[in-house]
């Protein structure tokens, strides 16, 4: 019996540890701290329609640089109390208000000023002061947007809807009609969320700011590529009918050569979305895989994106055609893997560009090589595993989600590029060597000579 009572007490005591360890994983923020808890419920209240400056970190509870971060973050916090409001988003917990502000590692930080509907990206180090320095020059800009009399923001308010400040944009709804519907929406490449609303509709007037500030959020994301509109259906009763509108709002997926299907999803902003980056990275095709030849390829293909996948791979002649292919196609499963990131891909042949691989600190050895390149934070990556499906996709999945040790790309600025000319898909041949001819050379000479 004491040993039964011993091994429930131990059971008890490693239950009651493992609660706190979760706990304080989780716990990286409290009421003691003057950084302001921001969730979905009171994020559009607190930072949307506040005239304040915000600082706000998106993090997630076991990302190791967020716990590293949160010491800084609280005592810049407390430093700006009254002047800047600094917060955090549990961005685990709160999926899709990470997703619609394009959140896609940990920890991301944005800066909320005159338009809180394009919040601008936290650039600075990660140090107190740093933060504090960050936040009052950002403040600065808004005094004097302020002064100049540009506010940034702009209001959208729907025909016959309820009035409000949005945070989105009025061109960014489009205005369907019985006239405009067919040849923008079903003869259109891009993936359409249509609303059919009343004017008199009272459930409609809460949608509009959220459908507003979501349109001009998937607009940017997904580079017009989803498209958010609106039907008055008490106007146009001829496309209304043919899709047997009978309630209000009624929401619709709109996709080429495809039956319209119902919205299933949330009625926020953030659900809204979500949803609509689901739908661009299902019909979005990979991202091109480029041969690095000139700077400017890396250069356009790197200031797009969050992140650029760069591969250094072995000389043709070492590999021959059908091995670097076979690289190649690793890349190009990745790319489809991970398209929802809209990272960039790159690769070059070893020895093409030895400034890139001297300040990655790839240096003429171990080919195939990869590192993942941050070029507005001068932060990269290496690749320590095998260049594969396997080894590339741990890679990956470490970086998305905050995790994996960064370096600072070689002095701080991108090394200097050279134009090559393209691979031509074929096996490399050596060098011809010159022939000699040795019919005039006289061999009786020679053998004096010996």
């Amino acid at each position: 019996l004491n040993q039964v009572a011993v091994s429930v007490n131990e059971h008890a005591l490693l239950g009651v540890l493992g609660c706190s360890l979760v706990l304080a994983v989780q716990a990286l923020y409290s009421a003691s701290d003057d950084v302001i808890e921001l969730t979905q419920s009171n994020f559009n209240r607190e930072v949307i329609q506040s005239d304040s400056l915000w600082l706000v970190e998106f993090y997630a509870p076991w990302c190791g640089h967020c716990r590293n971060l949160a010491p800084d973050w609280k005592k810049a916090a407390t430093a700006l109390k009254g002047i800047v409001k600094v917060g955090a988003v549990d961005a685990d917990q709160h999926k899709s208000l990470g997703g619609q502000y394009g959140v896609r590692g940990f920890p991301t930080i944005k800066i909320f000023g005159a338009n809180k509907n394009k919040p601008e990206e936290y650039q600075g180090g990660r140090s107190s002061q740093a933060i504090v320095d960050g936040a009052m020059n950002a403040l600065r800009n808004l005094v004097k947007e302020r002064l100049s009399g540009r506010s940034g923001g702009s209001d959208y308010k729907q025909s016959g809807g309820g009035g409000g400040s949005s945070g989105g944009n009025k061109k960014d709804v489009v205005e369907l009609t019985d006239d405009n519907f067919d040849k923008l929406v079903l003869d259109s490449d891009d993936v359409w969320l249509v609303e059919f609303f009343a004017p008199w509709c009272g459930h409609c007037k809460n949608l509009e700011p959220e459908w507003a500030a979501a349109a001009t959020a998937v607009k940017e994301q997904t580079k017009g590529k989803v498209r958010l509109g609106a039907v008055d259906a008490t106007v146009h009763q001829g496309v209304s009918s043919r899709y047997g509108i009978r309630g209000f709002p009624t929401i619709k997926i709109f996709r080429k050569g495809e039956e319209p299907e119902d919205y299933q999803g949330g009625r926020t902003r953030g659900d809204i979305i979500e949803k609509a980056l689901d739908l661009f990275s299902d019909n979005a095709p990979p991202p091109e895989l480029l041969e690095i030849l000139s700077e400017d390829v890396l250069k356009k293909t790197c200031e797009d994106s969050q992140l650029c996948i760069i591969a250094v791979l072995p000389h043709i002649l070492d590999t021959g055609a059908a091995g670097r292919n076979s690289y190649l196609d690793v890349m190009m499963k990745m790319a489809e893997k991970y398209k929802k990131k809209m990272w960039g891909w790159l690769w070059t042949e070893a020895g093409a560009q030895m400034e890139l691989e001297s300040s990655l600190g790839i240096g003429g050895f171990g080919y195939p090589a990869m590192a993942a390149i941050n070029t507005r934070k001068m932060k990269f990556a290496l690749l320590r595993g095998s260049f594969s499906e396997t080894g590339i996709h741990e890679f990956l999945r470490e970086l998305s989600v905050g995790r994996g040790s960064t370096a600072t790309l070689g002095g701080g600025v991108m090394p200097k590029l050279h134009t090559v000319e393209p691979w031509d898909g074929k096996d490399g041949q050596l060098p011809v060597e010159e022939d000699y001819d040795l019919s005039d050379v006289e061999l009786d000479d020679f053998k004096d000579e010996l």
